[in-house]
């Protein structure tokens, strides 16, 4: 059971797994829940996956509401926390620790690329998972490990998320500036809940005329169209850090100002 705007790795992942997908409309619990019903067998084991921040829109997955579906139906609960490790949670722990649902989540995925700033990423679970993982999970099984430096600046990026909590506290300072200056600009930024903040345009064509000018202008935003977004929901996407200053946000508000009214965006 799958959530329609999951990260395109999940829908890999659930591909290759050769199980039947269904996939439950984006933040639907109660489809969720229909679904898991509907497909129900005997001695079937169900999953039930969601991420746990959406990458291309920002919003926050329903956790409490998905994770009591899952214990109704005994399914599996996996969530996706690639873009919510280091960003959500107290200490930046995830999805699981912001709702406080600690021991009702059986599978935690998430990457070491993002906030963590590295490479490579985790599955966290319980022991037999772990296991049969290590003895069975062909990916890691023929793959090459992580090279000691990558592993050590994964372990100091770690201890930094740990030890400097302003870091977190100055991201969301910064994440509320940014939102509440293109908001009074009069862009559309969807469901956006965390650092990723889409700029919503809707014309494939327009969307990466404007990414491109935001570019000239030094404002590094990619142009998300069509087929990563449905049709008409094109977008450029914004993601500020912990590190960026206020003079940092206002140059790129300055940007998006400029370069929307001059394509018609917003009115100047």
């Amino acid at each position: 059971m799958s959530d329609q705007l999951n990260h395109a790795s999940i829908i890999d992942g659930a591909r290759l797994s050769r199980a039947e997908i269904k996939v439950f409309p984006h933040k639907d619990a109660e489809a969720a829940d229909a679904l898991l019903a509907e497909t129900a067998r005997p001695g079937r084991r169900q999953l039930l996956i969601t991420d746990g921040v959406f990458s291309m829109d920002g919003d926050i997955a329903p956790l409490p509401a998905l994770v009591e579906v899952a214990e109704k139906h005994e399914a599996i609960m996996m969530v996706d926390d690639a873009h919510a490790s280091g960003v959500l949670g107290t200490g930046g722990a995830g999805t699981v620790d912001h709702f406080g649902l600690h021991g009702r989540v059986d599978v935690q995925v998430g990457t070491l690329s993002k906030a963590i700033g590295v490479l490579g990423g985790f599955i966290a679970g319980p022991r037999h998972l772990i296991d049969w993982l290590v003895n069975r999970g062909r990916p890691f099984l023929f793959s090459t490990s992580a090279p000691p430096a990558v592993i050590a600046a994964c372990i100091e990026a770690l201890n930094i998320i740990r030890d400097e909590p302003d870091r977190l506290e100055r991201l969301w300072a910064n994440t509320r500036f940014f939102k509440e200056g293109l908001h009074a600009l009069g862009y559309d930024t969807g469901m956006s809940e965390t650092p990723i903040t889409p700029v919503i345009t809707g014309d494939e064509e327009q969307t990466q005329v404007f990414a491109r000018r935001l570019f000239e202008e030094g404002v590094f935003t990619p142009a998300i169209v069509f087929p990563t977004v449905g049709r008409g929901r094109a977008r450029v996407r914004t993601i500020v850090t912990a590190d960026h200053t206020e003079g940092d946000l206002r140059e790129a508000l300055d940007a998006f100002s400029s370069v929307g009214a001059e394509l018609g965006l917003i009115q100047s």
